[in-house]
């Protein structure tokens, strides 16, 4: 367990898209030969496999949550600037969040919420991009590609792009944002999505006729597994079939369906969000190691109170449920969760009673993950506009992460021009930047 502090606790003082799957139902039970069967082996040697016992949960709340009404109310602050949606006091000592944020409040002190994080892009495009990937582009919202691998796809490739036991994938994403892909990496290490087709394929339909007659190939599965580590020949499958073939023949694929869990669980995360959250819990249970959700409509610029008070209770329900949950099972030093957007909002409320898009100040928060829990980092200054002290980067973001996963911060790959090329230049884990 890595033993990592954010600072002094305030309690006491892509747009590359990829294929779904849609052939896993044809690759199937039938019509697998010898050859077919042996790609079934995961990329990644079951011998690594106790390495990679951490997880990233990543809510993303898309168009850009106002760091003002999610975490921090200023209340202090004049009228125009503090929280519409006023204040609720945490279990932590002099520290309060918005006020649709209630049930969140009780488990503050599970969690770390960051004032100062900032950067320097305020379109929804490139605020993702620099969020998502540790780097401004700012063609992104001209449309411009993206230019660099997202922090789920960096995981992927570290770590193979399937999970060697239980054949997950180890990068899933909940509706994609823009730069959640590979970029120069290549398609194989972009995100699995388990929506459309892809769900319905992985629910394979076989008659127990069929079924009877395929037992043998199935007995002999584990067998071909093990021979084909030193056979090579995964290189020339493709990448797809690979993630596809290799999910289809574990028992992982229930880690996607909600029908497995207990009803009360369910019923305590709730619709949408809720169910989302509760999917990613059982995902990285089961050993994904990066699951991405995108919940949207953050995009305020009118009628902030009423916007807040349809989207927060379903943060601050799924959030808190998650976090209390993933304390229960043991599982939450191993689960980082990150909260973020592309931008905050604009400190002063405009005409229209909302907030415009604002990259100097953004919202972030953290749970688990074995990091120090139960305080603040950094400040904002007296009109909630600007960090107050020391600034948190995306690269600081994305050196974190790096730490929790226990990924060296100066890993290199190769990129589109065939140079060695840093994943992260400058940045640093927040403990040593507090």
């Amino acid at each position: 367990m890595f033993d990592i502090g954010f600072g002094r606790s305030v309690r006491n003082c892509e747009g590359t898209s990829r294929r779904d799957f849609m052939r896993v139902g044809a690759l199937g039970f039938g019509g697998i030969t010898l050859a077919d069967a042996m790609w079934a082996n995961a990329q990644t040697p079951a011998s690594m496999s106790s390495k990679f016992e951490k997880s990233v949960i990543w809510l993303w709340l898309s168009g850009g949550p106002t760091h003002v009404e999610t975490f921090d109310p200023k209340m202090t602050a004049p009228s125009e600037y503090r929280s519409v949606t006023g204040e609720v006091k945490t279990n932590l000592t002099g520290v309060t969040l918005g006020g649709n944020f209630e049930r969140m409040a009780k488990v503050a002190d599970k969690m770390a919420f960051v004032r100062s994080f900032s950067h320097t892009n305020s379109g929804h495009s490139g605020g993702t991009h620099y969020v998502m990937t540790g780097y401004d582009n700012r063609l992104a919202d001209n449309g411009g590609v993206p230019l660099r691998p997202s922090m789920g796809s960096i995981v992927s490739k570290v770590r193979g792009t399937n999970h060697a036991v239980t054949g997950l994938p180890t990068y899933v994403r909940m509706n994609g944002v823009y730069a959640d892909g590979p970029a120069f990496l290549g398609t194989a290490y972009g995100p699995f999505d388990p929506s459309g087709e892809a769900r319905r394929n992985m629910a394979l339909q076989i008659d127990k006729n069929r079924l009877n007659s395929r037992r043998d190939l199935l007995s002999g599965i584990d067998n071909i597994r093990r021979e084909v580590d030193r056979s090579g020949v995964m290189e020339g499958m493709d990448s797809f079939e690979q993630q596809a073939f290799n999910l289809i023949l574990s028992r992982s694929q229930q880690s996607f369906d909600l029908k497995y869990e207990d009803p009360r669980v369910v019923d305590r995360y709730g619709k949408g969000l809720g169910e989302k959250m509760l999917q990613a819990r059982r995902l990285t249970e089961a050993g994904c190691g990066f699951v991405s959700i995108n919940y949207g409509g953050w995009d305020m610029h009118g009628n902030i109170k009423k916007a807040m008070d349809q989207r927060g209770p379903e943060v601050d329900r799924a959030v808190s449920a998650l976090v209390e949950d993933l304390d229960q099972r043991g599982q939450l030093d191993n689960t980082l969760l990150v909260i973020s957007g592309e931008f905050g909002r604009t400190p002063k409320i405009n005409g229209g009673g909302g907030r415009d898009h604002w990259a100097p100040l953004s919202t972030l928060a953290f749970a688990g993950g074995g990091l120090e829990m139960g305080q603040v980092v950094g400040e904002s200054a007296e009109k909630v506009d600007v960090p107050k002290t020391t600034p948190i980067r995306p690269q600081d973001l994305m050196a974190t992460i790096f730490h929790v996963l226990g990924i060296d911060r100066r890993i290199q790959f190769t990129n589109q021009a065939g140079r060695p090329t840093y994943m992260i230049e400058d940045g640093k884990p927040i403990e040593e930047l507090v």
